[in-house]
């Protein structure tokens, strides 16, 4: 972990450089209005479709090269402008995007052979991709989009989340960047300076966007949706793990600290509820205390709740501007003066704490007396979301009822969350991962659409 020092001399560093470099040049692919993006787009489209699978390869690479070299960059302007999650965090985060997401690899042609002939099945573009991205994950999201759906033949126009438009923009001029340097069209990856509800439903409805992404809550979700055109819908969460007896319960109180309390828990996989057996709560509780967690007695979680939520008519809501704030931050407005990763605090299953996805370092522990009850609990807090969740357990049919009953798209068993996009884990990373629209992880392929061609009598050789 890097110090606040070490940080505040790197935001101090990268800043100075952004203001040097924006003042001296426009960013490449960031326009005034979304029609100048839409119309820039559809003439890089059509020179793109000349461009050969392995020249669309090279333009990724390049990306990759670039965002390792500048995750840093990235990750410095993401918190100075939301005001959100960890610099050291998000580096890793960028680090994960240029390692980890697939490339034109993933587009796998398939054929069927027999006495008919042979029929051939590639996939093919969409064209023009429509994407909307979050403030949480704003850069990574863009770059993680950008390389798949260019793996995948598109082009893409982005509009952005407001509050995290020039961690967007600096994400889009380093796409075109690299795209140009590796030889590729101008204009490929476009946005708008300044993107809106107007410049989103304009994106939205013209003819030239054949395909809409959106990694974001339900309400754009829905609107997606509602559009008529093919849409992939990235959607909210509320990722349990369940912690039962037979767990490494040390090791189960490491890895939920280092996965609730990464990027002060703005990742949509991050644990954010846990249940675990009475009989082994206390050496939970103890672990995460030694691995960098504060505990809370009931008055401090009392307090905290009229920080982190809002109430209104007897229903609590997220309190917005306490989202991926630091630990610290928490407790220092509740008279705690501390400096842990992560808050935990003891609760009981109908706290507001427990139902709602708060998106900060606050972990509510709820004790329970089987793994029948650990279940039903979890499955009724993650809201049939059907994101992620999580378990420490050896024993495997705790393992398999639990993944059979919540049905999550990530379920990650004996590791922290982030191990479920590659973290740690085996498979590829993706920050657009679709549970209301089924995709699931997305990647190159899940841009594209399958085309057939049928030759008769002929090419089938045995």
């Amino acid at each position: 972990m890097l110090d606040e020092r070490i940080v505040s001399e790197i935001v101090a560093s990268v800043v100075k450089n952004m203001n040097n470099k924006n003042a001296s040049k426009a960013q490449k692919g960031v326009f005034d209005t979304m029609s100048e993006a839409l119309s820039a787009v559809e003439i890089a489209y059509k020179q793109f479709r000349g461009y050969t699978i392995e020249q669309r390869e090279k333009m990724i690479s390049k990306i990759r090269e670039f965002t390792l070299n500048e995750a840093e960059n990235m990750a410095v302007l993401g918190v100075k402008e939301t005001g959100m999650g960890r610099v050291e965090d998000k580096i890793i985060k960028h680090q994960l995007v240029a390692n980890k997401t697939p490339g034109t690899e993933d587009i796998k042609p398939s054929a069927f052979s027999g006495d008919a002939g042979l029929t051939l099945v590639e996939m093919a573009p969409y064209g023009i991709i429509g994407s909307i991205t979050p403030s949480t994950n704003p850069s990574e999201t863009v770059i993680c989009n950008s390389m798949g759906m260019i793996a995948g033949g598109n082009a893409v126009v982005f509009n952005p989340h407001p509050n995290a438009k020039e961690t967007s923009n600096y994400a889009v001029d380093l796409v075109n960047r690299a795209i140009l340097e590796a030889g590729g069209p101008e204009n490929l990856v476009v946005t708008v300076k300044n993107p809106t509800k107007e410049s989103s439903d304009e994106m939205m409805e013209s003819p030239l966007v054949k395909m809409l992404v959106a990694t974001g809550g339900p309400g754009v979700v829905k609107a997606l949706l509602s559009s008529g055109k093919k849409a992939i819908g990235a959607g909210a969460g509320n990722p349990p793990v369940i912690v039962d007896d037979t767990a490494d319960v040390e090791k189960a109180g490491k890895d939920i600290v280092l996965g609730a309390s990464f990027d002060n828990n703005l990742p949509c996989i991050a644990e954010k509820e846990c249940f675990v057996m009475r009989t082994v709560a206390d050496r939970l509780i103890k672990s995460m205390t030694e691995n960098g967690a504060y505990l809370l007695n009931k008055s401090q979680t009392d307090a905290l709740v009229k920080v982190a939520l809002t109430e209104k008519n007897g229903h609590y809501m997220l309190n917005k501007k306490w989202v991926g704030k630091d630990a610290s931050l928490f407790l220092k407005e509740i008279g705690i003066d501390a400096n842990p990763k992560l808050i935990i605090c003891e609760t009981d299953a109908n706290h507001p704490f427990v139902q709602e996805e708060l998106m900060m370092p606050i972990l509510p522990i709820v004790k329970v007396d089987s793994i029948d009850e650990a279940i039903d609990l979890a499955v009724k807090a993650e809201h049939g979301n059907r994101h992620s969740a999580h378990i420490h357990s050896k024993n495997v049919d705790h393992l398999t009822k639990f993944a059979k009953a919540v049905e999550t798209t990530i379920f990650v068993k004996n590791a922290p969350s982030y191990a479920g996009i590659g973290a740690g884990g085996e498979g590829y990373t993706t920050f657009t991962i679709a549970g209301p629209t089924g995709e699931g992880l997305t990647a190159a392929h899940s841009f594209t659409r399958q085309r057939r061609c049928v030759l008769v009598d002929g090419l089938h050789i045995v």
